[in-house]
């Protein structure tokens, strides 16, 4: 390709309201161009980008023998309602209505459609099992578009679904997903975890979610440096420190904290370690009956608590935090000072497993201004309605497989695999009649890959402060020769076409910029859009028959025969 005949766009700028450094610069190297909030062109040159993904995710996915399709982005009403997504799938969901007054929604997934294809077309276990995929547009109504196309309302989206007579047959194929994604990752030259996740709104069985490392992340990550355990925070186990409780030392007595309600200031002022206290958060959920439940949820001071694991605790599952008038309506104090002695039989208690194992430890006193100290389950309190794991891990708490220690990082989701089982198939009546004539529902699985996020998540893993650095099977050309005075030196463009000719018909994937521009603007605007390699044609070098090559991580530059280069840049790429 020459320079002359593409479309560059690049901006001097990043936009104002650019926050990730991945949206500024594909902006400034003109891959995307906003249209609206959330809505993004893809411009030739990200497009060149977004394809390779494509490609390599296409070839992974036809390996592991899947099957490519594509499904309508518009979808009826109907659908949803048989599975009750439609009322509970949220304001994400961009609801539209024809002519004829008939409701539609911008698909945000595909698993109404594909099952309703199962149900129609698949009739014996002969035919199973099956697995689709397709590579689509998908709309969700983010209520904050944001990052660019990290977080933008219209995304590109490599999305399966298998189908299955057993468990073990999901299973599997489920195997064989994680080994594609493992694949696609491993060779778009990313560093990345495949963790264990929360199903959210998909459903059904256990999940992995695969991201790409990053400091700028929005997922927090829980991973063991001495085996294969990882896991999103919101679903890491968290171990206790300790797996007893030690007896009683101290006597229970009340101290005076006149201003302190956070456990970091109590502690300072007793002079004790933070890991001494206890903190009390107030909940409120419903009851089967529409009335709502008080509830007290005991972490240690230093601890977090995590809102995932507690709403899948038996009557949580759509709790809320307590109001101040709440808090003061049960317990008779103010915010900062409740804790879990002497409360009311109105007033369930949920300890963390950490705090359900501590001793002689300090909590709010329920009275204005004042803690208690010294306090102990079953001589101070009743021992605790529920004892579960509804904390955050932290860096140091022990591996849940037992093999080391966790250590934290962040990560961009780019991948989520779930075991959907019979979710969807039940809902939807999809069947097949098994070897006895049997009528079962089919198992199910999900497969995603967010094709365009993966762009924005590998320049977030790759830049300096001159651009973007692509891995070489994601950069929008392989290599670029940048002449020097190509407008003024006949022999210059004569070994730059030649150069570019030879390497075209080697299979490289080859930019010349033959635009006559400087070469300060040639280089700079070659590390922006992220050019792994560089060859510089100029009159001296020619002279010599030599040229220059530089990689774009590396700080020099060094010489190469005129007559090796295609040799040499074939084994770079």
């Amino acid at each position: 390709m020459r320079a002359s005949q593409f479309f560059f766009n690049t901006q001097k700028e990043a936009p104002a309201d650019a926050e990730l450094l991945s949206h500024k610069l594909m902006v400034r190297a003109g891959l995307i161009k906003r249209l609206g909030s959330g809505l993004y062109t893809w411009m030739p040159l990200g497009l060149r980008v977004l394809r390779k993904v494509e490609t390599i995710v296409r070839d992974e996915m036809n390996k592991a023998g899947a099957l490519e399709l594509l499904m309508p982005a518009v979808q009826p009403r109907e659908l949803w309602d048989e599975t009750g997504r439609w009322a509970v799938f949220g304001p994400q969901m961009l609801k539209i209505t024809d002519r004829h007054e008939r409701e539609f929604c911008f698909g945000p997934t595909h698993e109404e459609v594909i099952t309703d294809i199962a149900r129609s077309e698949i009739r014996s276990y002969k035919q199973l099992p099956l697995n689709f995929y397709q590579i689509q547009t998908k709309f969700r109504d983010e209520i904050r578009p944001r990052f660019g196309v990290m977080r933008a309302r219209e995304f590109m989206m490599k999305d399966a679904y298998s189908f299955h007579t057993s468990y073990e047959s999901l299973a599997e194929t489920y195997q064989g997903m994680h080994q594609a994604y493992s694949n696609i990752f491993t060779r778009l030259g990313l560093k990345f975890r495949a963790v264990k996740a929360d199903s959210g709104a998909i459903g059904g069985e256990g999940s992995q979610e695969f991201h790409v490392l990053a400091d700028s992340g929005e997922d927090a990550l829980a991973y063991c440096e001495t085996s294969d355990y990882a896991a999103n925070v919101e679903l890491a186990e968290a171990i206790p420190s300790s797996q007893s409780r030690a007896d009683a030392k101290q006597i229970m007595q009340e101290v005076d904290t006149p201003k302190q309600t956070a456990c970091e200031d109590v502690a300072k002022l007793l002079g004790i370690s933070v890991e001494q206290t206890v903190k009390a958060i107030a909940l409120m959920a419903k009851n089967p009956d529409g009335s709502e439940r008080f509830y007290l949820a005991l972490l240690r001071g230093d601890h977090n608590l995590n809102e995932v694991k507690t709403a899948k605790l038996a009557g949580l599952s759509d709790f809320r935090f307590a109001r101040e008038d709440e808090i003061r309506s049960f317990l008779s104090c103010p915010p900062g000072f409740i804790g879990p002695v002497g409360v009311a039989a109105n007033v369930t208690v949920i300890a963390d497993k950490t705090v359900a194992n501590m001793s002689d430890f300090v909590c709010g006193a329920n009275k204005p201004k004042y803690h208690l100290s010294g306090v102990n389950f079953g001589r101070d309190l009743p021992e605790p309605s529920l004892v579960a794991d509804i904390r955050n891990v932290v860096e140091g708490d022990a591996s849940p497989d037992g093999k080391g220690t966790l250590s934290l990082c962040r990560g961009i989701e780019v991948g989520h695999i779930f075991q959907l089982r019979t979710k969807y198939s039940q809902a939807m009546s999809a069947t097949y009649l098994d070897e006895n004539g049997q009528t079962l529902a089919m198992e199910m699985g999900c497969y995603g890959i967010g094709v365009s996020r993966i762009v924005g998540a590998a320049i977030e893993q790759g830049n300096d402060e001159r651009g973007i650095i692509f891995p070489a099977s994601m950069a929008p050309f392989h290599v670029v020769i940048c002449p020097i005075g190509y407008d003024k030196s006949e022999v210059v463009q004569q070994a730059a076409h030649k150069l570019h000719d030879a390497l075209l018909l080697a299979g490289v994937d080859v930019l010349l910029d033959d635009r006559g521009e400087r070469p300060g603007v040639m280089f700079a605007e070659a590390e922006l859009m992220g050019m792994p390699h560089r060859v510089v044609i100029g009159e001296r070098g020619l002279a010599e028959n030599m040229v220059e090559y530089k990689a774009r991580t590396s700080a020099d530059a060094q010489a190469v025969a005129l007559a090796d280069v295609v040799t040499f840049v074939q084994k770079l790429t």
